[in-house]
C-alpha cells in the first residue's frame, strides 16, 4: 500500500512504494537542493520529504556524501544517455563533427538539469572514486572523445603530432567552464547580448573551428616537443 510524504506547509504530498523508496530519496535530494541549496540539505529532511523515518534512508545511504554520489550517479546516466543520443543522431562520417556534438550535448544538459551538474561536478560532495558507475562511464565518455580525434589524426584534420589527450582536456575544460559560467549566471556581464543556451552553443563552434585551425597550422604543442 502506497504511503504519502509529509512535507512543508502548501507541498504537494508525493505516494511511493517500499520498492522504489531509492528513487523517491534521490527526488527528494534534488528538489530540497533547488529549494535551499546544498548547504541546507540534510538526510533527516530528505527522509521527511520522502515521508519516511528519520533512519530510513540509511538503509540505502550509509551517509549524505553516499546519497549526494547517488544523484551523481543518476547525473552520470543521463548525461550519457545524452551524448550516446547525440552521437547517433550525426549524418556525417566526420569525427570532428560527432566530437563538437558530445560538448553539444554536454551543456544542453548541464543548462536543463543545474542542480545534476551541481553535485556531480564538485567532487568534494560525493565519493566518485567509491563510484564504479561514475567512473566507467566517465571513462568510456573520455575514451570516445579520444577516438574521435585520433580519427580526425588519421583523416588529417588535425596535426599527427598533436598531443589529443590535451586536446580532450582543453575541449573538456571549455564546455565545463561555459556550463557553469551559464549556471552561475555570468553571462549577463560577459556577454549579454544572446541568452546562455545560444552564446554556449556558438562559442564551442568557435572553439571546434579554431582547435581544428590551430592544429593544422602547427599552433598546438605536439606530443613530445623537441
Amino acid at each position: 500500500m502506497a504511503k504519502k510524504s509529509v512535507t512543508n506547509a502548501g507541498d504537494q504530498p508525493k505516494p511511493y512504494h517500499h520498492g522504489n523508496l531509492v528513487e523517491v530519496l534521490i527526488a527528494a535530494t534534488v528538489e530540497l537542493i533547488q529549494e535551499r541549496g546544498i548547504e541546507q540539505l540534510s538526510v533527516r529532511e530528505v527522509a521527511k520529504r520522502a515521508g519516511v523515518s528519520p533512519g530510513a534512508p540509511f538503509r540505502h545511504f550509509r551517509s549524505k556524501t553516499a546519497l549526494l554520489t547517488a544523484v551523481a550517479e543518476q547525473a552520470m546516466d543521463r548525461l550519457t544517455q545524452a551524448v550516446t543520443k547525440a552521437v547517433s543522431e550525426i549524418h556525417s562520417a566526420d569525427p570532428a563533427v560527432a566530437f563538437e556534438a558530445i560538448g553539444q550535448a554536454y551543456l544542453e544538459w548541464a543548462l536543463a538539469n543545474p542542480t545534476h551538474f551541481q553535485i556531480i561536478s564538485s567532487r568534494t560532495l560525493i565519493d566518485f572514486e567509491a563510484s564504479s558507475s561514475l567512473r566507467d562511464q566517465n571513462r568510456a565518455i573520455r575514451e570516445t572523445m579520444v577516438d574521435l580525434l585520433v580519427q580526425a589524426q588519421q583523416q588529417g584534420q588535425l596535426a599527427s603530432g598533436v598531443d589529443v589527450d590535451h586536446l580532450v582536456l582543453a575541449a573538456r575544460a571549455y564546455v565545463y567552464g561555459l556550463a557553469r559560467m551559464a549556471i552561475d549566471g555570468h553571462f549577463p556581464e560577459w556577454h549579454p547580448s544572446e541568452p546562455p543556451a545560444i552564446a554556449v552553443r556558438r562559442a564551442l563552434r568557435l572553439f571546434m573551428s579554431q582547435m581544428i585551425i590551430a592544429s593544422r597550422y602547427g599552433l598546438v604543442e605536439p606530443k613530445n616537443p623537441s
